[in-house]
């Protein structure tokens, strides 16, 4: 009788970044994977040894797919901002995987090329060494939180979508002046939280980054 067939381990992320891109981690599971596969979750547990390392390999990827033919130019603010933008760009393409990312985090070759890029140029900044981990930790946590959120709204349906910016206006425009004079006052200028992301994105960085050169510049 002919036994089942053996996946690789880069088929098996395959297939798990698929079951990812019409999901998300928290419905996400091992059994269901292996259901996908045409095999049994112990066979799956050769090549990871939990759900959690599983889903950190398939963010891996994303990372090290954005970080593919990456040349570090300009000064240490543009070297980052650069950098920020790529890994917004490629979660962007499978926003799925961006909420993974940030909850599990990485820690493949991908996620070190990552690190290493942050860390050179923030060393390039003119940092003391004994401030960069600090620093690379702000940053980090600052680019997990953004792209996740707008992973987040990115993937929402049209009518959900719809749904949420009813709400927002009936909230926003709505509000009792006597009780939110301030939101009332701006209310017409106040905007959803999926308005101009990107613009966003890069401002808020942006402000980090001039942060640091004003303290150590």
């Amino acid at each position: 009788m002919t036994g089942r067939r053996r996946w690789s381990t880069e088929e098996i992320l395959d297939a798990a970044a698929e079951l990812l891109r019409t999901g998300d981690a928290e419905s996400f599971s091992v059994r269901k994977l292996a259901a996908v596969l045409g095999t049994d979750s112990s066979s799956l547990y050769r090549h990871f040894r939990s759900k959690t390392e599983l889903l950190r390999a398939v963010a891996d990827r994303i990372l090290l797919a954005a970080m593919d033919d990456y040349r570090p130019e300009g000064d240490w603010k543009q070297r980052i901002t650069a950098l920020a933008l790529r890994l917004r760009e490629a979660f962007g393409q499978q926003p799925q995987l961006a909420a993974v990312w940030g909850r599990y985090a990485s820690s493949g070759t991908g996620s070190r090329l990552v690190m290493e890029e942050v860390l050179q140029a923030l060393r390039a900044s003119g940092l003391p060494d004994e401030e960069i981990p600090a620093r690379y930790h702000r940053i980090a946590i600052l680019l997990a939180a953004l792209i996740a959120s707008e992973a987040g709204v990115s993937t929402l349906a049209p009518e959900e979508h719809e749904q949420g910016m009813e709400l927002f206006r009936v909230a926003v425009l709505g509000a009792d002046p006597e009780r939110f004079p301030a939101l009332a006052h701006f209310a017409r200028d106040v905007r959803p939280l999926g308005a101009d992301r990107r613009a966003a994105f890069e401002e808020i960085l942006a402000a980090q980054l001039a942060h640091i050169e004003a303290t150590h510049g």
